[in-house]
């Protein structure tokens, strides 16, 4: 018997090596931070931890090194319900890690080294876990895996009918153009102005022009996550949909964004209209910004929904 349809998230993990710090310090300034933190992230795991809290079958396609952090790491995903089946341990690359600074008002800047996430290979990862594609509704893909590894994974789920949902994050400059040819994109602004060319503002026509411009380049929908100012989504026939943010005490945007992406993959794979699916997004990234951290701060499906109820949009 086949297995239920599920969410197959291919992306990173890594370990975020999280420190605060009252502001960004300059080139060559050195500043006192305080409250050092090692937590579980990475962009693909990050979103498969919320697609399991917030009800989703998730399993994933990474790699981890062998070593502390990757025991931690693995055993962390296992503990939240995500199918580790399919993530290999490789004794020739360190596990990831994300070197996070987070300032006084929540907003961080991150850097990446790769490690073990550069292992996952079409030929490695993609074509022998065939069948997971298969049985899977939704495909969830970030870009902190190989580029190669990504379009494999994109023409495997487009083989088997899955949706696809790109979070296109490290996004490039020059992004491929059959990275775009997915059923959801769903960047936030920086990313979107760096695929696009174009510049938005807080004025709501340059970012359907944005938007307007991923529907172009290939994408069934683009769903723009615009911070404090909510999120805009459309779609090929040219509807539009704005959905407000929620007001929550913002204590940290790390993974904020993680947690908007795997709440849209949940809610599209339960069959939510797009504008409901971006609503339950919405909030759950809102949720996210509350607490310190990345997947610790991840809500669940119930919290999520008790926030829409106290701030029907």
């Amino acid at each position: 018997m086949a297995e239920e349809p599920s969410i197959l998230v291919v992306g990173s993990i890594n370990m975020d090596l999280l420190v605060r710090s009252p502001r960004t310090p300059q080139p060559g300034e050195t500043i006192l931070g305080n409250n050092f933190k090692t937590l579980p992230g990475g962009k693909g795991a990050n979103q498969a931890v919320a697609v399991a809290r917030m009800g989703g079958n998730c399993k994933m396609i990474a790699c981890v090194g062998k070593d502390t952090f990757g025991e931690q790491l693995l055993e962390n995903l296992k503990d939240e319900g995500v199918d580790c089946d399919a993530v290999t341990v490789t004794p020739f690359a360190p596990t990831g890690v994300a070197m996070i600074v987070v300032d006084s008002i929540g907003e961080n800047t991150i850097i990446v080294a790769g490690g073990a996430n550069s292992r996952v290979t079409p030929d490695d990862n993609i074509y022998p876990n065939e069948e997971l594609f298969a049985n899977s509704a939704v495909v969830l893909l970030q870009l902190e895996l190989p580029l190669p590894t990504v379009l494999a994974a994109i023409k495997m789920a487009r083989k088997h009918g899955c949706k696809v949902i790109l979070d296109p994050a490290p996004a490039p400059r020059n992004i491929p153009e059959e990275l775009c040819m997915v059923d959801i994109i769903s960047p936030n602004v920086s990313e979107a102005e760096i695929i696009t060319g174009m510049k938005a503002s807080p004025e709501e026509r340059p970012d359907k022009q944005i938007a307007s411009e991923l529907i172009a380049r290939g994408a069934k929908v683009a769903v723009l996550k615009l911070g404090a100012r909510g999120s805009l989504a459309v779609d090929c026939d040219g509807h539009f949909y704005t959905v407000p943010s929620y007001k929550v005490q913002v204590e940290d945007t790390t993974g904020a964004g993680d947690a908007f992406t795997g709440g849209l993959a949940a809610a599209i794979a339960r069959g939510d209209g797009l504008h409901n699916a971006v609503k339950f997004a919405n909030a759950a990234g809102a949720l996210a910004c509350t607490q310190i951290g990345a997947q610790s701060a991840i809500p669940t499906a119930d919290e999520v929904k008790l926030l829409m109820e106290d701030q029907p949009t």
